[in-house]
């Protein structure tokens, strides 16, 4: 018996939907890992964890089949220790980059807008749109630095953040102390200032500020810190906020339960445990940074001031030949089309690669 047809007044097939604006979304771009090629295009560090880090995540590994504490009170009370401030003051999230994201779901309701530079960290046009808020990309200045002053006249009374990533990502470039001072006495008390301090143990200038201090005296001032740099644990994705209580209250409040996982926590301890010995690798990477960025401009290449573990080629038009030469060569860099190529300093043989290949890109 042949199963019946519809008949025209059966209601139509009804079909999911997903948000529309989703079709527009950037989306957030890796840097590559090609078979038996140099990567330098994800700002690792190119050490693994110290013999007492990986001890941790061992003894770690053991309990895994409990979930991790969810609101990270160890961590939490440690990095208070470290950088005397009270816990209540304190978020700990899975990679800074979703701290990013928490941030403007706490602070933003829909078409509320988040100012920042660009180009910078890739994130923050991302977790904005997520967010249903407005973008306002704000150009760096001729120095590929942010421009402060741009960045104060784009705040409206819808603005509810403002990202400074310092040292900015994928320039390397610095706000330094005075003008950043002068930015913060000038930004409405209503409008929260993010400072992303990703790259902080990699600089060099005593003139950049700590945004932990600064965020002692300017009530709506909050740090992004994360241990995927210096610390070598991108892989276990582990970050924090320092910030008004309030504003972090709010943040416990959008997190996604148990997102940081128990190896990743009690990694982080041991890594601050351990900071005096991972800060001597950050020397290293420093002089490496030195040798590559004054090798790279004898061989013709614009490459500005950096504070952070890579350096900036803004190549513009070139951008693309540029990231496939490298790759002919061997080496992976981060293309950003159609701005510039961002270079991760790695172990010294592995920045040699990259010296031999920019050296044989025609710059005529």
């Amino acid at each position: 018996m042949s199963s019946a047809s519809p008949s025209p007044a059966d209601p139509p097939e009804q079909q999911l939907h997903t948000r529309a604006d989703l079709e527009s979304l950037p989306a957030y771009v890796a840097g590559r890992t090609v078979q038996g090629a140099v990567k330098l295009a994800s700002n690792e560090t190119p050490y693994g964890p110290l013999p007492s880090v990986a001890r941790a995540i061992a003894d770690a590994a053991a309990e895994v089949n409990r979930y991790p504490d969810m609101v990270s009170t160890a961590l939490t009370e440690r990095i208070s220790r470290e950088l005397d401030v009270p816990t209540e003051r304190i978020t700990v999230g899975c990679g800074s980059v979703a701290l990013c994201q928490q941030l403007v779901q706490a602070m933003c309701a829909p078409g509320e807008e988040v100012v920042y530079a660009w180009r910078s960290f890739e994130a923050y046009p991302i977790a904005t749109q997520i967010a249903n808020a407005s973008a306002v990309p704000v150009p760096l200045d001729d120095a590929h630095t942010h421009d402060l002053d741009a960045l104060l006249a784009a705040i409206t009374q819808a603005t509810r953040l403002v990202f400074v990533c310092n040292p900015n990502n994928p320039t390397g470039t610095v706000v330094r102390r005075d003008a950043l001072v002068r930015f913060l006495d000038a930004v409405p008390p209503h409008v929260l200032v993010v400072l992303d301090e990703a790259y902080r143990e990699f600089v060099t200038d005593d003139d950049v500020p700590d945004g932990v201090e600064l965020g002692r005296t300017y009530p709506n001032v909050l740090v992004l810190r994360t241990f995927s740099k210096a610390y070598g644990l991108a892989g276990l994705r582990v970050g924090y906020g320092i910030g008004p209580e309030e504003v972090i209250t709010a943040l416990r409040k959008v997190y996604v339960p148990f997102s940081t996982n128990a190896l990743a926590q009690r990694a982080a301890i041991a890594s601050l445990d351990a900071a005096g010995e991972l800060l001597e690798r950050c020397r290293g990477i420093v002089a490496e940074r030195t040798r590559v960025a004054d090798a790279l401009r004898e061989a013709g290449f614009e490459v500005p001031e950096t504070q952070a573990n890579f350096v900036w080629l803004p190549l513009r038009e070139r951008t693309q030949e540029f990231t496939e030469h490298a790759l002919e060569h061997k080496v992976v860099v981060r293309g950003y089309a159609p701005d510039g190529v961002r270079v991760t300093i790695g172990e010294p043989e592995e920045n040699d690669m990259l010296l031999a290949a920019a050296r044989a890109f025609p710059l005529g």
